[in-house]
Order: structure tokens, then sequence, then C-alpha cells
């Protein structure tokens, strides 16, 4: 017999995931069940159950005996991440550039323009917008399986800029922001696709030299 899911469970479990994703919790911050029974006024049961799908979803471990902490990521996790998103952020760019709608493009430039008039020493709403931009990229691009790809890979790339705590509003980065938006636009998929890469190899390579130097 089909179970309905209970609304509590996916409202605790989207609620932390949200937090975490968003960086309410510092890298390596441990997560009591007490602690998070008593902030959110439910039962144990719903939390611990969060917890594990965090766990599996790769934003928590949980550690023997001490409970679950929010993942800190290696430089190895972190290089792993990045080729994969140079890949898919390339062909994001590239569908998006031959798919997008007059909406989207004016989503896409609106995405752009509140990161740029963010405060360049708030990183998490940094980091936030930043996020918000890409996805709005992999929307365009009118692609089911690329998005739900982005969306899984969004949430480890978020872990890391969240530990390293590096400015999404890097002036080298902030000019490749707009390169992709202004390739997209032109309806230029090769410069599209080139733009997006280079852009990922660049932020990875100053996430890398942060963690490897840790």
């Amino acid at each position: 017999m089909f179970e309905r899911p209970s609304l509590i469970r996916e409202e605790v479990y989207s609620h932390l995931r949200d937090a975490i994703v968003g960086g309410s919790f510092a890298p390596g911050e441990r997560l009591g069940e007490v602690e998070l029974t008593a902030r959110l006024g439910v039962s144990r049961t719903p939390i611990r159950e969060a917890i594990q799908r965090l766990a599996q979803d790769g934003l928590l471990e949980n550690l023997p005996g001490r409970g679950a902490r929010i993942r800190v990521v290696s430089a190895a996790e972190a290089k792993d991440a990045y080729v994969v998103r140079e890949t898919l952020d390339g062909l994001a760019a590239e569908l998006a550039a031959a798919q997008h709608t007059r909406s989207e493009a004016e989503t896409l430039a609106q995405a752009l323009e509140a990161l740029e008039s963010a405060p360049a020493s708030d990183e998490r709403e940094q980091t936030r917008l930043d996020l918000a931009f890409h996805r709005a990229v992999a929307q365009a691009a009118h692609n089911a399986a690329l998005l739900d790809l982005s969306r899984d890979l969004e949430q480890r790339v978020a872990l890391i800029k969240h530990q390293t705590r590096i400015s999404n509003a890097h002036p080298q980065t902030a000019e490749q922001h707009r390169a992709i938006l202004e390739a997209v636009l032109a309806r230029d998929p090769d410069a599209a696709r080139t733009a997006a890469r280079l852009h990922v190899r660049t932020f990875a390579a100053l996430v890398l030299q942060n963690l490897e130097s840790l």
C-alpha cells in the first residue's frame, strides 16, 4: 500500500538542507538531535530521518558515537566536483544559448545584476546569488536530466564555497560571469560553452589553492 509522506518529515529535511546549503552552519559544525528538536519544535524522529537523508546527500557525515556534522570537503573531493561542474556548466551554457526564451533572458540578466550588486564582503549572499545565476543558466538549457544533475552538484559546490569563503566578487570571475551572460544572450553556443568552462576552471583553481594550503 502506498504510504503518504509526512509533511513534517519533508519540511524538516527541506529546512535543514536549505540551511546547510545557505551557510547557516559552519563547516565541521555538529548537529545535535536534541538541540535541533528544541530549535524546530518537532520530535526527534523527523530530525533523525532528515539527518540520515542529508548524510546520503553528502551534506552531513555521521560520526560513530558523536552524532552528525557538516561535511568538511577535502581538496581531492573539491577537484572531482569541479571537474564535473566544468562539463555540466559548459553544456548548460551551450544549450541555454541556443534555447533560452525572452523571459529567461530577462531572468538571467536580473540574476547577474543582483550578484554584481551584492556587497563583496557578504560571502553568504554572494554564494547564494552565484548559485542562483548558474541555476538560471541550467534552467534555460531546457534539459531535465542536466538540471537534475546540476541541482545535486550545486549542494556540493555550496559546501565548498562556504568552507573556503572565496568571494564570487573576485574581479576575474566577475568578468567571466558577464562573458557567460553575453554569449548566452547573443545565442552563441560555442562562446557560451567556452566562457562557462573557463569560469569554472578559474574558480576551481582558487578553491584548490585555498584547500591545499590548509
